[in-house]
């Protein structure tokens, strides 16, 4: 466990002293963004600004039109969309749909496989705190699930370092075992830096902790809890070995562990429908 040892220190030392190298959000999101955050900003601007890449428009506008967010008519253009949705709902949106381009960062086989993997389980748990928020809760859905999306951001620029400890990426039980104990550490690090709200940062630092109980009023944490220990079912993950009846998030969104895996179960075309859009 000495390479451990040396990973953990040497990490928390350049966090504490800003050495860190943090993943930076897309140039188009944060643009969107700050466009958002001003008051003076017209449905204009941010249409005209989201347009400039047909890209993103074009998926925008087929996440817009998907079963899942699909109004009384069909939008065929992005002004029309930022009228529906209003300018912080297309904000999740465009957010959500360029955070895939932070898993595609050149680097080592291991290091573009576990990236591949990460990304697969954020998207899962995207989909599953979509479903959950709009079946129990009363918050945004296209917020949750961009909490469900960047819950697990932290990982990233510690699969980035550990290129740079060839031993520490040869046993990947080690290496999982560092990234168990930092990503919710450097995780509202990064977050903080791309100016998200702190309900969605919480989800960073505290998805971990399932046995959390901070009041009666359901938040994006409590949601991305049941989100993700969901994703692990079937997998011999240790999430799994818990007993759910325990924990507290299920209470405050009302559900009994069974009733939410029928009740998934039963939502499994809608939730196949959102995770493919991060196809």
């Amino acid at each position: 466990m000495k390479i451990e040892k040396q990973f953990l220190s040497a990490f928390l030392d350049d966090l504490n002293h800003n050495r860190v190298v943090l993943p930076t959000l897309p140039e188009v999101a944060v643009q969107v963004r700050n466009l958002v955050n001003n008051p003076k900003a017209t449905a204009r601007q941010i249409s005209r600004l989201v347009s400039a890449d047909p890209a993103l428009s074009a998926r925008l506008l087929k996440i817009i039109n998907s079963p899942a967010l699909r109004g009384h008519e069909k939008i065929d253009n992005i002004q029309s969309a930022v009228t529906r949705l209003g300018a912080v709902q297309l904000r999740n949106l465009v957010t959500t749909l360029v955070m895939q381009q932070l898993y595609q960062a050149k680097g080592t086989q291991h290091t573009k496989q576990r990236l591949k993997e990460l990304w697969a389980h954020s998207a899962k748990v995207a989909a599953l705190s979509f479903v959950i928020a709009k079946r129990f809760t009363r918050l945004p859905p296209d917020q949750a699930m961009l909490a469900g999306l960047v819950h697990d951001i932290g990982v990233l620029p510690i699969l980035r370092r550990a290129e740079g400890y060839p031993q520490l990426v040869e046993q990947p039980a080690v290496l999982e075992d560092v990234i168990k104990h930092l990503h919710t550490i450097i995780g509202p690090f990064i977050l903080d830096e791309w100016g998200f709200s702190p309900e969605l940062v919480a989800v960073t630092s505290q998805h971990e902790d399932v046995w959390r109980s901070e009041g009666a009023e359901i938040s994006y944490v409590d949601v991305v809890i049941v989100a993700n220990l969901h994703s692990h079912l079937g997998s011999g993950h240790r999430l799994t070995q818990v007993d759910w009846g325990d924990i507290p998030a299920f209470t405050k969104l009302g559900l009994t562990p069974m009733e939410s895996i029928a009740m998934l179960d039963a939502a499994r075309e809608e939730l196949q429908e959102v995770r493919s859009l991060f196809v």
